[in-house]
C-alpha cells in the first residue's frame, strides 16, 4: 500500500524539482512491485492516465460505426445498388440438398459431411410437380381414338379409382381422332383432380381472366418460370444454352423490405409444409394487403394444397388468388406473368379452356413482344378446336421469328390436320430439329412420319426410330401415345394367350346372328352406318355402326342388334373397356386405310369375320398378313402400325370388338380415364 501511495504521489508532482521528479520516475519505473505491473499492464504511463480511447468514447464510435451500416443498407435496397437476387441465385448452383438456397446443409454436403438428400417435390405440371402425394393423379384424357395429348408412360402403377378430379369441361378438347389431329396438352398439362365432396361449381371470375406459369419451387428470390423442357438429356450443351434464361425479378421494393418474412413463409411450403405455409402467407396478405409476392405465394400454396387434397374447390380458390395478384399494383413485370400464366395453365387443368384463352389473351395484350406467350395463345386456340385462329398466330410469330421451333411444329400440326400433307412436313421436321423446348414431342414425331408415308417418303420410319430412341414410341412398330407401362406387347395374339376364350367362343359360336342383325341394320337404316371420319382412308368407302364406345352402350344403336348386345353384356372384359368400341365395320371395293395406329397399349382388337370375299381383303399388324374368315375370330394389338387393303369385287362386313390388355388390373380398368 504504501508503494502504491507513493507512485501516486510522483505522478502528481510532475511539476516538483528534479531531484524529487528524478526520485519519483525512478521508483516508478524500476520498481517491480504488483501494484506497478498492474499500472502497466492497463496501459498507464507517466503522467498516470490510461492510453487510447475511455470506455465512453469507443461505444460512441462503436454506435457510430453500427448506425453508418444500418443506413448505407437501407439505402442500398431503398435505392436497389445492388441486385441481391442475382448475386443470391448464383449461390443457387451449390445448392446440393435441393431446397433452393445455399446454406449451412449445402456446405456440408459439399464437405462430404452429410449425404445428398433427394431434392423437395414441388408443385404440380411441367415441369415441377407437386408436393408429396399420398397416389397418383389420373391425367386428363381426350374421350377420342388418337387424343393429341399426354400419354400416360408412368401409368404402371395402378390409379385409384374415385380418385380423379372433376373436369369442367366447358369447351371441345384438342384431340387427334386416331390419324386426325386434334389438340390435347402436352402431359404435364393433363392432370385432374377429383374432390370426394359436391361436385364443383363453375367460378365465373375464372372465365373472365387469367395467367399461368410452370411453378416449379425455388426460394422467394429464386422463383422462376420453367419452359416445358424436351426429352433430350440434360447434359446437352446445345439445349441448355437454349433454355438459359434471366432470373425473373419478383419483388417489388415493399417486397424487398419484408423479404426475411417471405423467405420464411416460403420455406415451409419448399418444405412440403402445405397448411403451415398456407396460413403464413395468409397472415402475410393480411398485414401487407398490397403485397404481390405475399399474394403470390399464398396462390401457390393453395394450388400445392389443392393437389394435396385432390379438390377442385381449393384450386378455384388458387386461380382466384392468381388474379388478385395480377389486380395489384406495382407488381413486378415477371411476377405478373407469371400469376397469369399459372392462372391460365389451372384453368386449362379443370377444363375451363375458354377462361384460359381470356387469360392468355390477356397476356399477350400486356406483353405484346413475347413470342412464347403468342405459342401459349396458339395452343389455347387449339384447345378449343379453333384452328384458323391458332394458324393466324403462329403465322405472325413464325414472320417476327421464322426459326420458332415451337410455332413451326404446331403450325405443320394444323395444316397436317388441314390435310395440307405435303405442306405439314417441313414444318414438323425443321421444328423437331430445333430441338427449341416443347418440340420434342410425340404428337409430333408421330404427325411427321404418318405425312411422310402419306406421300411416300422412305425418310418417315427414321422419323420413328429416332421418336422411339428418344422414349416417345414403345418401338418402331408400336407407336400409341397413352400407354401403361410393362404390358405384353405383340402385334397378333392367340385367344388363349388373352385368356378371353369364352368371349372368343361365344362371338365365333354366335357369328351368324351377329351377321344378319348387322345385314339387318344395312338394309333397314342404312344412316346408322356412319362413315370413317378420322382421315384414315387413303381412298374408298368405310362406315361403322357401333354399339358400345368408351365402355357405354348406345341404346339406340342396339336397339337394331338387340342380341348382339344381350350377348355381350355378359363380358365386362368388353363392354366396360372404356378404351375402345365394339362395332360393325363394312369396307366397299377399292378402299385403302393408311398405315396407322390406335391410341393406347391398353386394349386388344378383336376383328369376326361376318361376310368375307375369297379375295382381295387383308390385313397387315407389323410386318405380318393375315386375312379374315367367316366365323372366326383374328386378335391384334391395333398399338402396334396396321393397314388394310379391300380390292375385293364386294363388300366386306366385320364385328370388332375391343376388350381391355389381360395385364391390367382389376383397379386399372376401373381408373383409367376413357379414350
Amino acid at each position: 500500500m504504501a508503494q502504491r501511495k507513493n507512485a501516486k504521489s510522483s505522478g502528481n508532482s510532475s511539476s516538483s524539482g528534479s531531484g524529487s521528479g528524478s526520485t519519483s520516475a525512478g521508483s516508478s519505473g524500476g520498481s517491480s512491485s504488483p501494484g506497478a505491473r498492474r499500472e502497466t499492464k492497463h496501459g498507464g504511463h507517466k503522467n498516470g492516465r490510461k492510453g487510447g480511447l475511455s470506455g465512453t468514447s469507443f461505444f460512441t464510435w462503436f454506435m457510430v460505426i453500427a448506425l453508418l451500416g444500418v443506413w448505407t443498407s437501407v439505402a442500398v435496397v431503398w435505392f436497389d445498388l445492388v441486385d441481391y437476387e442475382e448475386v443470391l441465385g448464383k449461390l443457387g448452383i451449390y445448392d446440393a440438398d435441393g431446397d433452393g438456397d445455399f446454406d449451412v446443409d449445402d456446405a456440408k454436403v459439399l464437405l462430404g459431411l452429410k449425404e445428398r438428400s433427394t431434392s423437395e417435390p414441388a408443385v404440380p405440371p411441367e415441369e415441377a410437380e407437386p408436393h408429396a402425394e399420398p397416389e397418383e393423379l389420373v391425367p386428363v384424357e381426350a374421350e377420342t381414338e388418337d387424343s393429341y395429348h399426354v400419354e400416360e408412360t408412368d401409368s404402371s402403377e395402378p390409379v385409384v379409382e374415385d380418385e380423379r378430379l372433376h373436369h369442367d369441361t366447358d369447351d371441345v378438347t384438342y384431340q387427334v381422332y386416331e390419324e386426325q389431329a386434334v389438340y390435347e396438352p402436352p402431359e404435364n398439362e393433363g392432370i385432374e383432380i377429383t374432390e370426394v365432396t359436391a361436385p364443383p361449381e363453375d367460378n365465373p371470375v375464372e372465365d373472365s381472366q387469367v395467367i399461368v406459369e410452370e411453378v416449379s419451387i425455388f426460394p422467394v428470390e429464386e422463383q422462376q418460370e420453367v419452359p416445358p423442357e424436351t426429352n433430350r438429356k440434360a447434359d446437352d450443351p446445345e439445349q441448355k444454352a437454349k433454355v438459359k434464361k434471366k432470373k425473373p425479378k419478383l419483388l417489388n421494393k415493399f417486397d424487398k423490405t419484408i423479404k426475411a418474412e417471405l423467405d420464411a413463409a416460403e420455406k415451409l411450403r419448399k418444405r412440403g409444409k402445405i397448411e403451415e405455409a398456407v396460413n403464413a402467407f395468409k397472415e402475410l396478405v393480411r398485414k401487407y394487403p398490397q403485397s404481390p409476392r405475399a399474394r403470390y405465394g399464398k396462390a401457390q400454396c393453395e394450388d400445392d394444397l389443392a393437389e394435396k387434397r385432390r379438390s377442385n374447390e381449393v384450386l378455384r380458390g388458387a386461380i382466384k388468388t392468381y388474379q388478385e395478384v395480377a389486380s395489384l399494383p406495382d407488381v413486378p413485370a415477371d411476377l405478373l406473368k407469371l400469376s397469369l400464366k399459372r392462372r391460365s395453365d389451372r384453368q386449362q387443368f379443370l377444363g375451363h379452356m375458354r377462361g384460359s384463352l381470356l387469360t392468355l389473351q390477356r397476356l399477350v395484350q400486356l406483353f405484346p413482344n413475347d413470342t412464347s406467350l403468342k405459342n401459349d395463345l396458339g395452343v389455347g386456340y387449339l384447345l378449343i378446336g379453333d384452328n384458323d385462329n391458332a394458324k393466324k398466330v403462329y403465322e405472325e410469330v413464325l414472320s417476327v421469328t421464322p426459326n420458332d421451333g415451337f410455332a413451326k411444329v404446331h403450325y405443320g400440326f394444323i395444316l397436317k390436320a388441314q390435310n395440307k400433307i405435303a405442306e405439314s412436313i417441313p414444318y414438323l421436321k425443321e421444328g423437331i430439329e430445333s430441338g427449341d423446348p416443347g418440340t420434342d414431342d410425340g404428337r409430333f414425331y408421330f404427325h411427321l412420319g404418318d405425312a411422310m408415308q402419306r406421300v411416300g417418303n422412305k425418310e418417315a420410319y427414321k422419323w420413328y426410330e429416332l421418336g422411339h430412341k428418344r422414349g416417345h414410341f414403345a418401338s418402331v412398330w408400336q407407336r400409341s401415345l397413352y400407354n401403361v407401362n410393362g404390358l405384353k406387347a405383340q402385334p397378333w395374339w392367340t385367344p388363349k394367350e388373352t385368356g378371353y376364350t369364352e368371349l372368343v367362343k361365344s362371338l365365333e359360336r354366335n357369328w351368324k346372328l351377329i351377321r344378319d342383325e348387322g345385314l339387318a341394320v344395312m338394309d333397314k337404316a342404312k344412316g346408322l352406318f356412319l362413315p370413317e371420319d378420322e382421315n384414315l382412308r387413303e381412298k374408298g368407302d368405310w362406315s361403322q355402326f357401333t354399339l358400345w364406345q368408351q365402355g357405354r352402350r348406345n341404346e339406340n344403336a342396339c336397339k337394331g342388334a338387340p342380341k348382339t348386345c344381350t350377348l355381350l353384356e355378359k363380358f365386362p372384359e368388353t363392354t366396360g373397356c372404356r378404351r375402345g368400341q365394339i362395332k360393325y365395320s363394312i369396307m366397299h371395293p377399292g378402299t385403302h386405310v393408311w398405315p396407322h395406329t390406335g391410341p393406347t397399349n391398353c386394349r386388344l382388337r378383336m376383328h369376326l369375320g361376318l361376310v368375307i370375299p375369297k379375295e382381295g381383303c387383308k390385313i397387315r399388324c407389323a410386318n405380318e398378313t393375315k386375312t379374315w374368315e367367316e366365323g372366326k375370330v383374328l386378335i391384334f394389338d391395333d398399338s402396334f402400325e396396321h393397314e388394310v387393303w379391300q380390292d375385293a369385287s364386294s363388300f366386306r362386313l366385320i364385328f370388332i370388338v375391343d376388350v381391355w390388355h389381360p395385364e391390367l388390373t382389376p383397379q386399372q380398368r376401373r381408373s383409367l380415364p376413357a379414350i
